[in-house]
């Protein structure tokens, strides 16, 4: 991908200016998800200030086939973004997202401490019986962890449409292009013969 594609995707993502998005491109070596939390440091992201207001409305959202299914609530700020088709189609996107995916949470605040520790204990206990050194031992636990939760949780994941974005990033994508702050509630997922998750 071309700095000017990064630069447009960054735009869209974050509702920043172009001058503002090139610079955080530079500045993070290409990185779109670095370049997203330098201009949120900034306070340039407008996306991030709208993330912050209270959304109560929204819709449920369904999606998946006779074998795996999901229900989703997704919320926004007001009625009339609600029955957009930009908002429902993000709604859509993110329901077929969980039935394909499977996540455990929504974010890494919705794990439990239990299983984020159980974790840890696998695979400190893996990396120990390679026989590295404790601070070698340390370092993959950490890259684990941050891939477990990569692949686990909602927002963190690949969108199955388009791999080069996030969740997370698709839902500021919405928050830049609607105006609005949008927010995921809930969501279960039934799949044919799996113990639910949720």
């Amino acid at each position: 991908m071309s700095d000017l594609d990064k630069i447009k995707q960054l735009r869209k993502s974050t509702g920043a200016g172009f001058k503002d998005c090139n610079v955080a491109i530079k500045d993070s070596g290409g990185d779109l998800k670095k370049a997203a939390e330098i201009l949120r440091v900034k306070g340039i992201s407008k996306a991030s200030k709208k993330m912050s207001r209270d959304a109560k409305e929204g819709v449920v959202a369904l999606s998946g086939d006779q074998n795996k299914s999901s229900v989703i609530e997704v919320n926004c700020e007001t009625d009339f973004v609600a029955k957009t088709d930009g908002f429902l189609e993000l709604a859509n996107n993110v329901a077929m997202q969980i039935a394909a995916s499977n996540p455990m949470a929504i974010d890494e605040s919705s794990l439990s401490e239990e299983l984020i520790a159980k974790e840890k204990e696998i695979y400190t206990d893996q990396a120990k019986s390679s026989g590295k050194p404790d601070n070698v031992v340390e370092k993959i636990v950490e890259g684990k962890l941050k891939k477990f939760k990569e692949d686990n949780c909602l927002v963190h994941q690949s969108f199955v449409k388009n791999p080069d974005v996030t969740i997370g990033q698709l839902i500021q994508e919405g928050v830049s292009k609607l105006g609005e702050n949008i927010t995921i509630n809930r969501f279960v997922r039934f799949a044919l013969g799996e113990q639910s998750n949720n």
